[in-house]
C-alpha cells in the first residue's frame, strides 16, 4: 500500500461516521480537516441553532469534531487515533458566575461518552469562560458569556459512531436542548479522504 492510500482502520472509521440521525436542531457539515497533525483526518463542524433555515436569533452555539489518524501512532495519544472537540455556546449571566460551571460543564462529555456506549481513554481538555462585549462608538452596545470546552481523548476502536453521538450529546446539553435525534441525517460523510 502507498503513502498516498489511507489504511483499512482509516477507511473504516470513516464508514463509521456515517448515516447518522441527529436533533433537528443540530446542523452537520464536513469541513476542510487541520494538517500537520496526523497523516490522516477528517472533520465535521455543527451550528446548534433551533431554526431549519439556522436563522441567527435562534443560534445556541457552534462545536467541532475531528478525528485523526496516525497509523504510526502518537506518545501522547496511547493510540493511533484521537478524537479533538471543540464546542462553544452562549450562557446567561447568572450561570456564568457559578464557580462550579466548569467542573459541571466537563461531567457533561464523559457522562456523555458513558451514555452513547463511547470507550475511550487518554481524555483531557480545559473549560473557558468568555466574556464578550460588544461596542457602538463609546458604549457598550451588548454583552455576553460564553463557555468554550476543548478536550481530545482515544477511543479504544476504530469504529466511532458512538463518539460522533457522544459529541452531539454533548453539545445539545450545553447549549440547553435535548439531545434526543429527531430528524437531521447523515448520508453521504465524507468523499475527500485525501492525505493531509
Amino acid at each position: 500500500m502507498g503513502n498516498n492510500q489511507p489504511t483499512p482502520e482509516f477507511i473504516n472509521a470513516l464508514e463509521s461516521l456515517k448515516g447518522h440521525t441527529f436533533h433537528s436542531g443540530f446542523h452537520v457539515v464536513q469541513i476542510p480537516p487541520p494538517t500537520k497533525i496526523a497523516p490522516w483526518a477528517v472533520a465535521l463542524q455543527a451550528e446548534i441553532n433551533d431554526s431549519p433555515t439556522q436563522d441567527p436569533d435562534f443560534f445556541r452555539g457552534n462545536a467541532k469534531f475531528v478525528v485523526l489518524h496516525d497509523p504510526a501512532g502518537q506518545p501522547a495519544w496511547d493510540g493511533t487515533f484521537r478524537i479533538v472537540m471543540h464546542a462553544q455556546a452562549p450562557i446567561e449571566s447568572d450561570l456564568g458566575d457559578d464557580p462550579l460551571l466548569g467542573e459541571v460543564a466537563w461531567s457533561w462529555l464523559p457522562e456523555s461518552l458513558a451514555e452513547t456506549g463511547a470507550r475511550f481513554h487518554s481524555l483531557n481538555g480545559t473549560v473557558t469562560r468568555v466574556f464578550n462585549e460588544t461596542f457602538g462608538g463609546l458604549y457598550i452596545d451588548s454583552s455576553r458569556i460564553d463557555l468554550e470546552v476543548r478536550a481530545s481523548w482515544t477511543p479504544d476502536s476504530q469504529f466511532l459512531g458512538e463518539h460522533l453521538l457522544a459529541w452531539q450529546r454533548f453539545c445539545m446539553s450545553m447549549s440547553g436542548l435535548p439531545p434526543e435525534s429527531t430528524v437531521s441525517h447523515i448520508s453521504s460523510l465524507p468523499r475527500r479522504i485525501e492525505r493531509v
